[in-house]
């Protein structure tokens, strides 16, 4: 851990406002890029939605009613000091150009202090909690944000970030997800084609200042980002594109429920208490790759926290260990098989790298993980890759339901961010 900690801190960033440790990746230009990550070992099941609705992706209207509530666990006796921060981005997830008080009204860092005691489980944790925004501020401008949690007031102790959205709602987004016209496509992907509506808003040119991001099913790690319109038609941009907006199909999520350990749920082989804890045994999975295609319905990735014979889901589930098993008759020399989904913060770490058993002939993986229903599913990634390709095991199939979200940008030539100006979600199934 003191390895990873000197390794991460290589990269600080001082801002010309104050000086803080970021954690991001890099892109290609070398600039710094936020994530989505969890960097202290002890912190489990973070969770940032919508208020009111946990299965909702992260985004909210500027100067709304609507709030985000953030929820994470830190599996210890002790109540720990933790303050957040709020930083905006750019388009891309790098570091805008504004300072902080050009895009909040208030005052970061400030302490979490809604916490509550874990209450009759095998694990002992505290479950803390803070809605977005609050008293202590309120958003000023659109954008790409991200929520830094670190300790002691010390912003080199980075126990996690996570993303989220504020939009201005100026502009209509209205899409179709359909079946790919060119056959290359038409049996394994779906296109999304979109149109904005400007209206009265003023673009001065919508070829260059103009940016879209379109997500499948909330990942940035599978998005089509910086189309540009094909025709601007009296204020509507058309993106009818048949090759640029194709996404792989993929499959519908597996999935399990471990809401109570007192019966085996489907996909469940056992479940068995031993050294102090729940163990959880699923069925080995098969693959489902070039077989029929078969709908089942699922959460598109995520999962939620819950437990069915208790009243708090926050602070009566228990983590039980969850082990996963994919059978392979030889083990693969050119990559990696993962267990996937927002359970992984769908990111490809030694935390969700499966190991093959030469013994059972299967990749295997134990999981810690808090009571609840997951989906999951399986992604193989080459060596030297940074993208996970899950058609090994899951297949590729145009009748899978899966969300797009698309988000629009803008910045003019006299503005120094990006503005979120709109956004829509659509559905492969569902007709907005």
């Amino acid at each position: 851990m003191k390895t990873v900690r000197k390794i991460l801190f290589l990269f600080i960033f001082i801002t010309s406002l104050c000086s803080f440790s970021e954690v991001f990746g890099i892109n290609p230009n070398n600039k710094p890029v936020y994530t989505d990550a969890v960097y202290k070992e002890s912190i489990h099941s973070v969770q940032l939605y919508r208020d009111g609705w946990k299965l909702s992706y992260p985004v909210i209207d500027l100067n709304s009613e609507l709030k985000l509530e953030l929820g994470f666990d830190d599996i210890s006796d002790d109540i720990a000091n933790y303050y957040y921060k709020i930083v905006h981005c750019n388009f891309d997830w790098t570091l805008s150009d504004i300072n902080e008080g050009d895009y909040l009204d208030g005052f970061l860092p400030e302490q979490i202090t809604e916490y509550a005691l874990s209450f009759n489980t095998y694990f002992s944790y505290v479950h803390y909690k803070i809605k977005l925004p609050n008293e202590d501020f309120r958003f000023l401008v659109s954008g790409n944000y991200i929520l830094m949690v670190f300790e002691d007031m010390d912003e080199e102790k980075i126990a996690f970030t996570r993303r989220f959205l504020v939009s201005d709602a100026l502009v209509n987004v209205s899409a179709a997800v359909g079946r790919p016209v060119l056959s290359m496509f038409r049996n394994t992907s779906h296109e999304v084609n979109f149109n904005i509506e400007t209206g009265s808003y003023d673009i001065e040119n919508p070829y260059s200042d103009i940016k879209v991001a379109v997500l499948q099913n909330g990942r940035w790690d599978q998005s089509i980002l910086n189309l540009k319109p094909l025709y601007d038609k009296n204020g509507v941009l058309e993106y009818n594109y048949q090759m640029e907006n194709i996404f792989p199909a993929g499959n519908e999520y597996r999935w399990f429920d471990i809401k109570s350990m007192r019966y085996q749920s489907p996909y469940i082989k056992s479940i068995e208490y031993a050294n102090g804890h729940f163990n959880v045994t699923l069925f080995p999975d098969q693959l489902k790759a070039n077989t029929r295609y078969f709908f089942e319905d699922d959460l598109n990735g995520k999962y939620f926290v819950e437990i069915q014979e208790e009243q708090n889901d926050d602070t009566d589930a228990d983590y039980v260990y969850v082990n996963f098993s994919l059978p392979f008759i030889n083990p693969a020399e050119d990559g990696d098989f993962y267990v996937m989904g927002a359970l992984t913060n769908s990111t490809y770490s030694a935390q969700n790298r499966m190991s093959y058993n030469s013994e059972s002939r299967s990749y295997e993986l134990n999981m810690f993980l808090k009571q609840g229903y997951y989906n999951y599913r399986y992604e193989f990634l080459k060596n030297g890759k940074s993208a996970g390709d899950a058609s090994v095991v899951e297949g590729n199939y145009y009748e899978t339901e899966n969300d797009y979200l698309i988000l629009v940008y803008h910045r003019g030539s006299s503005s120094r961010f990006d503005r979120l100006i709109g956004y829509q979600i659509a559905n492969s199934l569902k007709k907005n």
